[in-house]
């Protein structure tokens, strides 16, 4: 295939923008491994405070040696994205990779494209996580249409991305392709030296929640369905570790966490994962759970799936389809009850169950995968 120049639109460093930051500098050490011309034009300015209840919109860590980043977008200021568009647009490449994953982006993201596409000649690709939002704020709708009219091409990781496109656009040319292996956190390390690294209890049964806590996340539920599992299983060793930083006020779960009967089961990190922590939570625990509310895709997935680890999720959005239950983990609904069960089936089958279906399915999700379906679509 002949050398192409491409441009990736989307979060990277310094932002820490956790999955999507760091999706986009991994499939940009794939396109240049593959001998591409690569470039990745970044947030000077991403979310105005209102967006970011975090602690930090910045990496700590060092800036990658390996990537041609530009620190260019300002989300907020209209001049800029005219300015942006009109720059790539005279760099002429051939592809333009833009994520989109949030409407607010869609004035900004929208106005670059359509300066680009001004010189008859790029080709546009989105891969979208998101087209109908978690958190519904006022212009959402209006804001997406702005988006979608530019691109040529959609890539999505579920079925329900790509059908939430079609119901806004359903000329728009979209295809599925599955998430990829988060495979740039490390290697796979015992659970012995992972636990001894967090300082966890070598004979417990860890359950992992890893990820930014959000009311969509279900959390919550999660709590609820512990308390559940303890009291069926008073006499196991179980210790739910919950590992990310609070989106929302962790007030709404202090009565939960403050739990006497959960209190002494919970291992609280609720602060921002660094790339180089990843692989210790990980690696510590027996199962991973993703209790959610609702869903599109979620970049835990494939980090569980590369540290071999055996999941419980929701029946919601793309989950069970990339979770096929019974092989790489089991599926519940998202109640307190219906996830103890899965929880309690988990402990009598054991992690040794799964290690089968978790290497099948590892093997289906590369890189090369996404990079051809974009190539080639």
């Amino acid at each position: 295939m002949a050398v192409k120049k491409i441009i990736i639109i989307g979060p990277a460093y310094p932002l820490r923008g956790g999955g999507i930051a760091t999706f986009n500098e991994r499939l940009a050490r794939e396109f240049s491994n593959e001998g591409h011309d690569v470039t990745i034009y970044t947030f000077s300015y991403q979310y105005p405070g209102f967006l970011f209840p975090g602690s930090s919109q910045y990496s700590t860590e060092p800036a990658p040696k390996d990537l041609k980043i530009l620190i260019k977008i300002n989300s907020i200021n209209p001049f800029n994205w005219i300015k942006i568009g009109n720059e790539i647009k005279k760099l002429k490449p051939d592809l333009v990779i833009v994520r989109f994953w949030l409407p607010f982006m869609g004035p900004c993201l929208g106005t670059i494209l359509r300066r680009i596409k001004k010189n008859h000649f790029t080709r546009v690709v989105c891969i979208a996580d998101n087209i109908i939002p978690h958190e519904h704020r006022p212009g959402d709708s209006a804001f997406t249409k702005y988006f979608i009219k530019p691109v040529d091409d959609f890539i999505t990781m579920s079925d329900k991305v790509l059908n939430d496109l079609k119901t806004i656009d359903p000329n728009k040319r979209g295809k599925i392709v599955a998430h990829p292996l988060y495979d740039n956190f490390g290697e796979i390390i015992s659970k012995e030296a992972a636990r001894a690294n967090l300082y966890l209890d070598p004979h417990a049964i860890i359950f992992l929640f890893f990820g930014f806590i959000r009311k969509y996340k279900g959390l919550d539920i999660l709590l609820e369905a512990f308390k559940i599992v303890i009291e069926e299983k008073p006499d196991h060793n179980l210790k739910l570790l919950i590992a990310g930083e609070f989106y929302e006020d962790k007030k709404n779960y202090e009565p939960l966490l403050k739990d006497p009967l959960l209190k002494e089961k919970l291992i609280l990190h609720t602060h921002f994962i660094s790339d180089e922590e990843v692989k210790y939570f990980f690696c510590a625990s027996d199962c991973v759970v993703q209790p959610y509310r609702s869903a599109t895709q979620s970049g835990v997935t494939p980090l569980s799936y590369y540290f071999e680890k055996p999941m419980i999720v929701t029946n919601v959005g793309g989950l069970p389809a990339m979770v096929p239950d019974k092989k790489a983990g089991l599926i519940a609904a998202p109640t307190p009850q219906d996830l103890a069960e899965k929880i309690l089936a988990f402990i009598d089958l054991g992690e040794p169950y799964f290690t089968k279906g978790i290497k099948d399915e590892k093997n289906k999700l590369s890189w090369k995968a996404m990079t051809d379906s974009i190539l080639l679509n």
